[in-house]
């Protein structure tokens, strides 16, 4: 695609004269078309409101006919960008389609073969228009799942080619830095109903938005991100969304997001998703395993205007509060070390926590002996690492390849620094854990804890 044409606006497609008088002595148009046209076009908002508000049908009958009749790529253009104005200045306008009067015509059709078109314009303008279009379609599928009774092409499968179209362009984008961002901002009009959160699912549409939920600096990839989350959020409405979102990398990605963003509207979003999602399936373990309580404590110190959101961050900090308690006993001690609050609590001096347990210290590549490692290495209160190499000399000693292991991930040399620590807890657990890691399960028994 060309580079001016790439880039083109409507400001551009505004400009050029349309020779409306041609088109009428080939017959392109009717007479009573010309007069429509000679009375709207080049008039400012201030002069079409009134023309729009008595006899909008007329026009968006004009319009839908040049459109179907007319091929020249100017003057398509040039009729998109004047219904993207009429709409872009009053979106309620958008019912004039559906005015009884346009019964016989297919109002849709243009509009979706022109999204198959070469130009990108001419692609962005006709899926814009027909996301409002099809939206402020009451009587339609869109309201109550029945097609159109409307002549032509249903609203039904208006959505159905729609949403395809919209995947189509997140996956393969026409536009390198347009496609995307559109198709988001038609998503988080359309996802608003049932009917299309069913299309999008059934179009493998959702693990196409996950990626898009990265952290944002600029105000362009902001809105991105806001819309991204907008439309993750409706989808949290919707069971089948949310076992894709179940299998995906979205609840990292969201938290990696809201642990970062100072935009109010993006974190509202956020927070709601996850108060949507926390009863669902193992949503509120996976929360809690990734750290959710903590980084809600730290969102509700911070002062934030909205009510919705203040609420949502209560509500959830009750829900993980609620899911930690549910939890089984390691469970409890991973969230204790991912955390990194590590105390004394009964379990960590218990032979059958340890006996029953020690094979679950494998999940995720050691994901919780090499948190353990890390809070010897980062952490500043002496009672956790006090407990790290307490839990550390157990784990060498519970487990058949313990010694192997602990020196695989290099933590002799972690533990040896804490030998000289100030505090004498700390060098107590140190000490101990040396000896073990030395002597190996057959003789550290014998160690008196």
């Amino acid at each position: 695609m060309p580079t001016d044409q790439a880039e083109l606006n409507s400001d551009q497609v505004l400009r050029r004269d349309i020779p409306w008088e041609t088109y009428m002595t080939t017959k392109l148009i009717t007479g009573t078309a010309l007069q429509l046209l000679r009375r709207y076009d080049k008039k400012s908002e201030n002069e079409r409101a009134p023309l729009l508000e008595n006899d909008g049908a007329s026009y968006i009958r004009v319009f839908i006919k040049i459109l179907r009749d007319i091929q020249k790529e100017d003057t398509v253009e040039y009729v998109l960008a004047l219904i993207d104005e009429m709409l872009t200045a009053n979106p309620k306008r958008a019912k004039l389609f559906h005015d009884k009067s346009l019964e016989d015509e297919d109002i849709y059709e243009p509009f979706m073969r022109l999204l198959g078109k070469g130009s990108w314009f001419i692609q962005e303008k006709s899926s814009k228009i027909l996301t409002l279009v099809v939206r402020s379609n009451k009587n339609g599928s869109i309201a109550n799942g029945e097609g159109s009774k409307k002549k032509g092409t249903s609203s039904d499968d208006v959505l159905k080619g729609l949403v395809d179209w919209l995947c189509i362009q997140l996956k393969k984008p026409s536009h390198p830095n347009r496609s995307i961002p559109s198709a988001v901002n038609c998503l988080a009009t359309l996802l608003k109903e049932p009917v299309v959160r069913s299309a999008f699912v059934q179009a493998d549409g959702v693990k196409l938005l996950v990626p898009l939920i990265s952290p944002a600096s600029t105000q362009q990839s902001i809105q991105l991100l806001y819309e991204t989350c907008l439309c993750v959020w409706l989808l949290s409405y919707y069971e089948p969304a949310i076992e894709y979102l179940a299998t995906s990398r979205a609840l990292p990605r969201l938290l990696e997001v809201v642990k970062g963003s100072t935009k109010e509207k993006v974190v509202r979003l956020i927070v709601l998703t996850f108060k949507n999602l926390l009863p669902k399936g193992t949503f509120g373990a996976q929360m809690v395993d990734l750290g959710l309580p903590q980084v809600v404590q730290s969102l509700k110190a911070q002062a934030w205007s909205d009510e919705d959101l203040l609420d949502a961050l209560n509500h959830l900090d009750e829900g993980l509060k609620d899911n930690i308690k549910k939890l089984s006993s390691f469970d409890k001690y991973k969230q204790e070390v991912l955390l990194g609050h590590l105390d004394w609590s009964p379990m960590h001096k218990d032979p059958n926590f340890w006996r029953e347990n020690i094979t679950r210290f494998e999940e995720n590549d050691f994901q919780t002996l090499r948190v353990l490692l890390t809070i010897l290495e980062t952490s500043s209160d002496p009672r956790a690492l006090a407990v790290a190499c307490f839990d550390l000399s157990q784990f060498i000693q519970y487990h058949p390849a313990g010694r192997v292991i602990v020196t695989d991930l290099k933590a002799k040399e972690r533990v040896m620094k804490l030998m000289n620590h100030e505090n004498a807890e700390v060098t107590k657990n140190a000490l101990l854990c040396i000896q073990r890691l030395f002597l190996g399960a057959k003789y550290a028994s014998f160690l008196q804890v």
